[in-house]
This record gives C-alpha cells, sequence and structure tokens, in this order.
C-alpha cells in the first residue's frame, strides 16, 4: 500500500541517520583511542564503527561501501588473531 511505503519512509530514514552518525562518532573515538595510543580499546571501536558503516550500506543497498567496510574488518580481525 502506498500510504504504508509513505509512513515507515521517515522512520528508515532516521535509523540510518543515527546509524550513520553513531558509527562516524565512535570511529573518531577510535582515532582518537589510536592517537593515545589506547590499544586494544581503538581496535574495538573500530570494529563497532566498520559493523555501523556496513549495516549503513546494507540499509542503502550500496554495495561498493558494504565491501569496504567488510574488507576492513576482515583486516582488523586478521591483525587482532595475528598480533
Amino acid at each position: 500500500m502506498p500510504c504504508d511505503a509513505i509512513v515507515a519512509r521517515p522512520h528508515f530514514d532516521r535509523m540510518v541517520f543515527l546509524v550513520k552518525w553513531g558509527a562516524s562518532i565512535i570511529q573518531i573515538m577510535g582515532y582518537t583511542a589510536t592517537g593515545f595510543g589506547w590499544t586494544p580499546w581503538n581496535l574495538y571501536l573500530f570494529i563497532i564503527g566498520v559493523l555501523g558503516w556496513f549495516a549503513v550500506g546494507a540499509m542503502w543497498n550500496d554495495k561498493a561501501l558494504m565491501l569496504v567496510h567488510l574488507v576492513a574488518l576482515g583486516a582488523m580481525i586478521a591483525g587482532m588473531v595475528s598480533g
């Protein structure tokens, strides 16, 4: 029904907005933690931020955004396991 789609869209947009900005703030916190040498907290923050941005890519159906963050997540996990 078209009117259901119109009603649901603002809620979806709001959710994307919150995830996008939440993930961005958490990644900035990860950069800050890296700058101060707060290991492993920086990695935990980056993982949360990357997962958030992957979710945004999924919500937008943006395969490039999903790929970049999936590769970043894999690289971080590989680094954590090997180190």
